[in-house]
């Protein structure tokens, strides 16, 4: 009640309440004058609040909150059956396949989706549908009829009965008001609003081009998980191009490009994609790639109390985990990258990428090509890579237990059993699994207490440099022990805590 009334926009996400005299629901933020308590009803999702009657506010649009930060921290099944549902696994497979990755039936899973967020998993899916048409209603000019299937629907009919449900406009209404506001190009924060300048996006032969606003939570600091990215970026797969870190994507139906751009209150989405079911998909990968949806303020509130580790908090609040697009991709490449220095490691993954990635036309920079798949890998020589004997070897046996699926690292994973296979790898140590843990997995609580940067921060922070007392020091930064390496990496003068000029 207290975050409705004082519009606080950290809670964005947390929870959605709804007005019963009006039949809407909002974000914590909206900025319309608080309802009366006795007539606020509070849901935990969007889809509850759907599936309650009620329609999304059309001036805060709830539907495109950030996400709620529970998906990233917690590693139970409703939050790994979220980040899967988020990542499109229902647009094929419907709730079988969720509950087919999740390891439990079917009955189960809808059990405690509906027991935590008062939907089961069709009504969470349709609520993405329902943003995903949107978006694209917004910012392509895609007839209806394409746009519905887009969008995962599986009927015409459902897709304007779910529009007109949600948004109380018909599409074609959706659209010419998106014109409309367009033109007088207005500031828009939410997740699916187009950029307030430039004609609305057209398919291509090849690819879709979509401008979109990502919205975070206050603070972010983008300088050190930008940073970060352009400093490893390999060559063709990635680069900094003005003032953007731009990437090729391996998506479920095709491939994309995308250019993040960091914004005073949002991150600029520049969005080019070959089959347009893949939308929410790569906006969500997207989102886990600069940790967007992190809580930074019970972040801070931790690890700012730390006598050593405060005064690096207070002075850059908001950092974030450099994460990735592609879980698979970042384990291969932190093997390539072991005891080695990144600029070693990126022209280990530009070779690789030279002779087995896919390539791809970028007609507005210089990517060329898509990592290579597992698959792809898993039968190559290792002997033609340019590393140790040891190293070739386990780099060669990951991509076989990737390819096969002997080692689960999507969104829905388990990082307690993901770990455990991990150490199975011959030649994967500490280092390699807690650092894939932190930024394939999205563990908020990995620490890679070996690492190089982490020790020379910690001993710049008057902290213990040895691995083992460091270690036992971090205890006490649990759950956040992630985002305290953030910190300690940028006590250090290195190329990934600053954007490139």
């Amino acid at each position: 009640m207290r975050a409705v009334q004082s519009k606080d926009a950290r809670f964005d996400g947390w929870f959605f309440t709804a007005v019963l005299t009006t039949g809407i629901y909002c974000r914590p933020s909206c900025p319309v004058a608080p309802p009366k308590p006795e007539n606020m009803r509070f849901y935990p999702s969007a889809a509850a609040a759907q599936q309650a009657g009620f329609r999304a506010c059309k001036r805060c649009r709830p539907d495109a909150s950030p996400g709620s930060p529970e998906w990233d921290v917690r590693a139970d099944v409703v939050a790994r059956a979220m980040r899967l549902i988020a990542d499109g696994v229902m647009d094929d497979g419907g709730v079988p396949a969720l509950a087919r990755h999740l390891g439990y039936s079917v009955r189960q899973v809808e059990r405690q989706l509906l027991a935590e967020l008062g939907a089961g998993p069709l009504a969470l899916a349709r609520a993405q549908r329902a943003q995903t048409a949107r978006l694209l209603i917004e910012t392509t000019t895609l007839p209806m009829g394409e746009l519905a299937f887009a969008a995962g629907f599986s009927s015409i009919r459902t897709f304007n009965d779910t529009v007109r449900e949600v948004y109380a406009l018909a599409p074609s209404e959706l659209r010419a008001q998106a014109h409309r506001v367009n033109a007088r190009q207005p500031s828009q924060t939410g997740a699916g609003a187009s950029q307030p300048a430039g004609p609305p996006a057209v398919a291509g032969p090849t690819l879709t081009q979509l401008a979109l606003r990502l919205p975070f939570r206050a603070p972010f600091q983008p300088d050190s998980v930008l940073g970060h990215l352009a400093a490893t970026a390999v060559p063709g797969v990635e680069e900094w191009r003005d003032g953007a870190y731009r990437r090729t994507l391996r998506l479920p139906h095709g491939h994309g490009i995308v250019a993040l751009r960091p914004e005073r209150d949002h991150v600029s989405c520049q969005l080019a994609i070959a089959d347009l079911r893949d939308l929410a998909s790569a906006i969500a990968r997207c989102r886990r790639l600069l940790d967007l949806d992190a809580d930074p303020v019970a972040i801070a509130d931790l690890l700012s109390a730390d006598e050593a580790l405060g005064p690096l908090v207070r002075k850059a609040p908001g950092r974030r985990v450099p994460r990735t697009v592609d879980p698979d991709e970042f384990a291969l490449r932190a093997v390539l990258g072991q005891q080695v220095s990144i600029g070693a490691a990126r022209t280990h993954a530009a070779r690789l990428v030279a002779a087995h990635g896919e390539p791809v036309a970028d007609p507005r920079g210089g990517l060329t090509t898509l990592f290579p798949d597992p698959a792809a890998l898993a039968d190559i020589d290792s002997g033609s890579l340019a590393l140790p004997r040891s190293r070739r070897e386990s780099f060669a046996a990951l991509a076989r237990a990737l390819a096969a699926g002997r080692i689960d690292l999507g969104a829905g994973s388990d990082w307690h059993e993901a770990r455990q296979r991990l150490a199975n790898v011959p030649g994967l140590g500490p280092w390699t699994i807690e650092t894939i843990a932190m930024r394939a997995l999205g563990d908020p609580d990995a620490f890679p207490a070996a690492d190089l940067g982490v020790r020379t921060g910690a001993r710049l922070a008057d902290l213990p440099a040895d691995a083992t007392a460091l270690a036992a020091r971090a205890d006490a930064w649990r759950p956040w022990r992630s985002y305290a390496v953030q910190y300690l990496w940028a006590a250090t003068d290195h190329a990934i805590n600053h954007l490139p000029d």
